[in-house]
């Protein structure tokens, strides 16, 4: 089921859709580890036919599930293309393919949703990242105002031999 409109009832009127694509339909193949689409995408459109085209124009909603690249904290991302437009050809080099008189949308959708994501999601602009954590063994109390993981780590490092 791709989001698609048929050309012989934009002949008549213009065609409003409204409804919901199944992600795995959008294929947007995400092979990035802090951004996952699992929800469907949500449209309200409305397509009309111009010349030797079909413009498409209104909503596209995505909630993406994302992991903060700062705190590793999971959060959704509404992700809206508000106002969206397309403006598909039926004719010429660039022109839609046409099956059983219907132009699907879904590359035109997916193309501009895959401009839209994220590069690297924050779960607050304010985000301060990974509590900071002692890491290492106490302060060593012959290291003059060296912590004590630094100057073990490089104690074990001089331990080497090379």
């Amino acid at each position: 089921m791709a989001l698609a409109v048929n050309l012989r009832h934009l002949e008549a009127h213009n065609v409003q859709l409204k409804g919901e694509l199944p992600v795995r339909e959008l294929d947007l193949d995400l092979h990035d580890e802090v951004v996952q689409a699992h929800e469907p995408l949500r449209y309200d459109l409305e397509a009309q036919k111009v010349e030797d085209g079909i413009l498409v124009q209104g909503n596209l909603r995505l909630t993406l599930d994302c992991e903060c690249v700062r705190c590793l904290k999971s959060f959704k991302y509404p992700l809206e293309l508000r106002g969206w437009a397309c403006l598909l050809p039926l004719t010429g080099e660039e022109s839609a393919p046409v099956v059983n008189d219907c132009v699907d949308l879904t590359p035109a959708a997916r193309e501009d949703i895959l401009l839209e994501l994220p590069q690297h999601p924050l779960c607050d602009r304010e985000c301060g990242g990974l509590p900071k954590v002692s890491v290492g063994r106490a302060k060593n109390k012959n290291s003059a105002g060296k912590s004590g993981a630094a100057s073990s780590a490089w104690a074990e490092l001089n331990k080497l031999k090379l």
